[in-house]
């Protein structure tokens, strides 16, 4: 069992095609009461204003894309206050690596058993489940 507040569902990633980007993003804040953090691009994250739940972010596939690419059509992004120690924790109870840390990102990308995509983020600037600012 880890400690708590290591490792949590920081976000939901739902990728979608460009032509449907804005009507994703007014659904979800609409279904959930949730309220974009801005700038709104090609993607959008969407908080819970009550900071209860887990984001849900948007992303726009690039044009010409397939939307269930590598990572799928929807994957979760877990954040975690002791980003390196989970990445290196999770491979030992049978994820994979799939894409491993870069100069530049603040995530790591690791699939578990059955294949299915997500990504480690670096807590950073958020408490459990949520930005601090």
């Amino acid at each position: 069992m880890i400690d708590p507040g290591k490792l949590w569902v920081g976000s939901i990633v739902i990728e979608t095609k460009p032509a449907g980007f804005q009507r994703l993003v007014k659904f979800w804040c609409e279904a959930l009461g949730y309220v974009p953090r801005e700038p709104i691009e090609d993607w959008a994250l969407l908080r819970d204003p009550h900071k209860s739940g887990p984001n849900i972010a948007i992303q726009q596939a690039k044009e010409g894309d397939e939307v269930s690419g590598p990572e799928g059509r929807i994957h979760l992004d877990l954040y975690s206050s002791d980003w390196r120690g989970e990445v290196q924790r999770l491979p030992r109870v049978g994820a994979t690596m799939v894409e491993p840390e870069r100069i530049g990102r603040d995530f790591v990308t690791l699939s578990d058993p059955d294949g299915n995509f997500f990504d480690v983020v670096q807590a950073g600037r958020f408490q459990f489940g949520q930005r601090s600012d």
